[in-house]
């Protein structure tokens, strides 16, 4: 069997409108990713962010540059579209990744107050 793209999805929530707070959320969640799903970023294709309107101190994508062999991994911030009454403060990921096992579980991570928005995904197993 060859190499096939998966997805891998996240999301979280920074605590305030802060370089900090979305650093600290961005990084845990990056974090998660990395462990549970076992990601070399050489493997990933791209990876996306979203961000809720009120969220707008730094850019999700510049805080995963920072991290170790991500220099080259294409990223891209958009703004997430409001719905009244959505869960604020909140980020999102989409993490496009080449996998040489078409059949290897994927680990989504939905944290803090995020785990409310798929609980059915929120660290579950799923096979694509």
């Amino acid at each position: 069997m060859g190499w096939k793209v998966k997805a891998i999805r996240g999301a979280t929530t920074a605590s305030d409108n802060t370089v900090e707070a979305i650093r600290e959320a961005v990084t845990e969640l990056l974090d998660e990713l990395e462990s549970h799903n076992s990601l070399d970023p050489d493997d990933i294709v791209s990876a996306t962010f979203s961000a809720t309107r009120d969220l707008d101190a730094i850019f999700p994508a510049a805080i995963a540059r920072e991290r170790p062999h991500w220099q080259n991994v294409p990223l891209l911030d958009v703004q997430q579209m409001h719905v009244e009454g959505s869960l604020p403060r909140c980020i999102r990921c989409l993490i496009h990744i080449n996998l040489p096992d078409p059949y290897v579980k994927i680990h989504h991570s939905y944290l803090r107050q995020a785990k409310h928005l798929r609980p059915d995904l929120s660290m579950a197993a799923v096979r694509e």
